[in-house]
């Protein structure tokens, strides 16, 4: 017997893969989703270690190696979070004409809300769409056991198969009791067939077809068939829930005491919906209300417009979470009875904003000195949040930043007095999707400058490695890729490397690029400071923390505060003064860059 332990949802679906045999185990870092090869890696270690486990590039490349692993025959899996998932789509869709032979899961991890996301988009349509069937977990504990149940299905029906958890799953925690660990198989015997891993369209026509046979064989399988919770109930109207909304429902309806009268139905596989359940609820039931998140994938499958009601006939909001409070007052309405809100505590009004020290804000700045009146197309990361610093115009997916750039270009070439363009990506991010829209500006000779926010890490998703670290998810040695030598492989003829922490000499550095971008085509700014928070590197090398203090002189004109935006400077009202707070404060020193009064000085050692 194992002792049960509290795990994170996205520990329980690792714990999950590893004692399922998974072999290969790949990601590109994304919340809610980002734990999850993290953890197995970490399981990984404890157990004889022979697993791969990787970060890749992009989550395109992360669901193309998992998937042709278990073209071999071996157990494998791809985790990502849900627009991670459109960059994966294009080997998502093809993969499900063309099968499997070991199990494949693909773990999606949605984001109602959304809570770090750019839309909250469901993945069960994207399955829907691909024609694969997922599972829709209700709590970590289940998302755990249904990575056992996927493996079989993927098995089974030689077919890929989605795990969707969304974020209240992902990070919730539940105490769970580990399994038996299994050994990797590494038995691969790839058989070689062109007609199908090389299908034509003639072939992918017949392929089709194969496809939505098993899909209907799927939707027969009493394995993962909807599931009554409560036998007892009787009642002309039934509730029909999946994912996390299942364990509020469950919870609401016996505080309710609606528990032995409302039948609750739980949907395990929102797709394929099971055909005899199909029947079953329209033959049974004069009303039926389908509580999931986030669109009406269950709803649209039942099909009945009279008898059955959710977010389609307008019953379920149709955005956001559905939290406790909500649930409760839906279940109250199509019950007939009146519910007594739930409270729910006001969320706190402070705006996130870089951390103290953090390269990126000096960087940020430096930009808006160097083109008080550019224009600056950013992208996803942590750095996203120089929105505050006014240095960030627009924010639209994955290595946009460069695409949006040359858009700008072009919109403004024909121009007298053409604004100056100032892109900003992150260095992960940049590998993730920059690179060929890099090229492409390279090619139809752009003018705007590239700022890359070489902070060494993956920073808003907890750190992972990136290429230019060379090293892997275990925490092994790899081949580092040289950013430098990638630009200019793309063929820029202005690359060059700067710390913003020298702010001053970072501004001319970008005077120079701009300038340069005017006449010449692209230039690339590499900003590179490493994380102030990222564990895996303890050196911070060229740089030794300053103790800064607020002269006399400072008349609280609030400049540093407006501009730079710093969490460890605050405004004294009293005294009319700025003052540092010292626990926050890490010591970069920007600040005393940025003071137009020079009242932030350095203070020295006596020794």
């Amino acid at each position: 017997m194992y002792k049960r332990k509290l795990m994170l949802g996205n520990e329980a679906i690792a714990n999950g893969l590893m004692e399922n045999g998974c072999t290969v185990a790949t990601s590109y870092p994304g919340t809610p989703a980002s734990e999850i090869l993290g953890a197995f890696a970490a399981l990984d270690k404890k157990g004889p270690g022979q697993r791969h486990i990787q970060w890749a590039v992009n989550e395109k490349i992360a669901f193309e190696i998992a998937y042709t692993a278990s073209t071999a025959g071996l157990r494998t899996a791809v985790s990502m979070k849900q627009v991670g998932l459109n960059v994966a789509s294009d080997p998502l869709m093809s993969a499900a004409y063309l099968g499997v032979k070991g199990g494949f899961v693909v773990i999606s991890a949605d984001d109602p809300g959304p809570h770090s996301s750019q839309t909250e988009q469901d993945s069960r349509l994207m399955a829907m769409m691909a024609r694969i069937p997922v599972l829709d977990p209700d709590s970590p504990r289940q998302a755990k056991d249904m990575v056992k149940t996927a493996f079989e299905l993927s098995e089974a029906f030689e077919i890929p198969v989605m795990l969707r958890p969304t974020t209240r799953v992902c990070h919730a925690r539940q105490d769970i009791e580990p399994g038996d660990v299994l050994p990797g198989k590494w038995d691969a015997g790839f058989q070689k067939d062109p007609a199908r891993w090389a299908a034509t369209p003639k072939f992918r026509f017949q392929l089709h077809r194969e496809l939505e046979k098993k899909l209907d064989a799927v939707s027969r399988h009493q394995e993962t068939a909807p599931v009554r919770l409560n036998d007892a109930a009787r009642s002309s109207k039934a509730l029909v829930v999946s994912g996390v909304a299942a364990s509020h429902a469950e919870e609401i309806l016996k505080g309710l005491n609606l528990w032995d009268i409302l039948p609750m139905y739980q949907v395990l596989q929102p797709f394929p919906l099971h055909r005899d359940f199909i029947l079953h609820m329209i033959d049974t039931y004069s009303d039926i209300l389908v509580i999931e998140e986030t669109t009406g994938i269950i709803e649209m499958q039942l099909a009945d417009r009279h008898r059955v009601k959710g977010k389609l006939t307008g019953s379920v909001p149709g955005v956001g979470e559905l939290l406790p409070e909500s649930i409760q007052k839906i279940i109250g309405e199509f019950a007939g009875i009146d519910t007594q809100a739930i409270a729910v505590p006001a969320e706190p009004g402070v705006r996130p904003t870089l951390c103290a020290g953090c390269p990126h804000r000096a960087a940020f700045f430096a930009i808006k000195k160097a083109a008080p009146k550019g224009i600056y197309p950013s992208d996803i990361g942590c750095y996203t949040l120089g929105l505050n610093l006014g240095a960030v115009d627009t924010v639209l997916c994955m290595g946009a930043a460069v695409s949006q750039a040359a858009g700008f270009y072009h919109a403004y070439k024909h121009e007298t007095k053409r604004p100056d363009i100032v892109a900003t990506i992150g260095d992960s991010t940049f590998f993730h999707a920059g690179v060929p829209a890099l090229i492409d500006a390279v090619v139809q000779n752009v003018r705007f400058v590239l700022v890359i926010l070489d902070n060494r890490t993956t920073a808003m998703t907890g750190n992972q490695p990136t290429p230019a670290m060379g090293i892997g998810a275990c925490g092994e040695m790899l081949n580092p890729v040289d950013i430098e030598g990638l630009v200019k492989g793309c063929g820029v003829r202005f690359c060059r490397v700067g710390d913003p922490y020298y702010l001053n000499e970072f501004v001319a550095l970008l005077k120079d690029a701009i300038q340069h971008s005017r006449e010449n085509g692209p230039a690339v700014v590499i900003s590179r400071r490493p994380c102030l928070i990222d564990r895996l590197r303890e050196e911070k090398p060229g740089w030794e923390p300053m103790n800064v203090e607020v002269a006399d002189t400072c008349d609280g004109c609030g400049y540093c505060i407006d501009h730079f935006e710093c969490p460890a400077l605050n405004l004294n009202q009293n005294e009319k003064q700025v003052c540092i707070d010292t626990v926050l404060c890490s010591g970069c020193g920007v600040c005393i860059s940025v003071c137009p009064k020079k009242s932030i000085k350095e203070v020295k050692d006596a020794g």
